[in-house]
C-alpha cells in the first residue's frame, strides 16, 4: 500500500460522528464541487443530491426516514446526503439510463475523497426508507433515491477496531482475468 495514494489508503467509514463539529457552507459546496466534476457518460451528469445539515428542516426531514440501524449513528453527522441518480435519458428512446447508477457513483467517490482531503469522513448506506424520501422531497419517478452518505467529522472507532478489511487483488480478478495476469 506503499504506492497507493494517501487519501485512498488512509480512508474509512466511521460509524460515530462528533455530533459538535460543523461543516461549513465553504466545504459543503466543495464536496459539491467535487461530486460535479466526476466523469459520467455523455457527460450526462446524472445525479442530484439532497443535502441536509444538521439542524435545518431538510436533516431533520431526511432522518425521519433512517433506519434503526443507521439512524444509532448517522444523526449526529453534519451532513445527511441522499444521492440521486436520473433514470430518464433525454432525447433518446431509452427506457432507463442503463449507466446513471454507475455514475452517481463515480460522483460520491469524487465527494468522498474530496471529504477526506478535507480531513472529513463519509459513510455510503442503503439503509433508510428510499420511497418515504421519494415522497417527503416530491422526487419524480424519473429520479432514484439511490443511497445516502453521512459526512462529518469521525470519532475514533473502539481500540482494537480494524478501521477496514479488504479482499486481496487477486480476489477481485474473474478466473480468466487471473490467469492471465500471472502468466504475463
Amino acid at each position: 500500500m506503499d504506492e497507493l495514494h494517501p487519501l485512498l489508503a488512509s480512508r474509512w467509514s466511521p460509524t460515530a460522528f462528533d455530533p459538535s463539529h460543523e461543516t461549513s457552507e465553504e466545504r459543503v459546496r466543495l464536496l459539491l464541487e467535487a461530486a460535479r466534476w466526476a466523469p459520467s457518460a455523455g457527460n450526462s451528469q446524472p445525479w442530484a443530491f439532497i443535502v441536509g445539515r444538521r439542524g435545518d428542516s431538510d436533516h431533520a426531514r431526511l432522518v425521519r426516514h433512517l433506519a434503526p440501524s443507521s439512524l444509532r449513528w448517522a444523526a449526529d453527522a453534519d451532513l445527511l446526503i441522499a444521492n440521486l441518480s436520473h433514470r430518464l435519458v433525454e432525447g433518446t428512446d431509452w427506457a432507463f439510463s442503463e449507466f446513471a447508477d454507475y455514475d452517481l457513483g463515480q460522483a460520491v467517490a469524487h465527494l468522498t475523497v474530496q471529504a477526506h482531503a478535507l480531513g472529513l469522513h463519509v459513510r455510503q448506506f442503503r439503509s433508510f426508507d428510499r420511497d418515504g424520501l421519494h415522497r417527503e422531497f416530491g422526487v419524480p419517478a424519473h429520479w432514484q433515491v439511490t443511497t445516502m452518505c453521512a459526512v462529518g467529522s469521525a470519532l475514533e472507532p473502539v481500540a482494537g477496531t480494524p478501521l477496514r478489511e479488504r479482499r486481496d487483488v487477486s480476489d477481485l480478478l474473474w478466473p480468466a482475468a487471473e490467469r492471465s495476469l500471472s502468466a504475463g
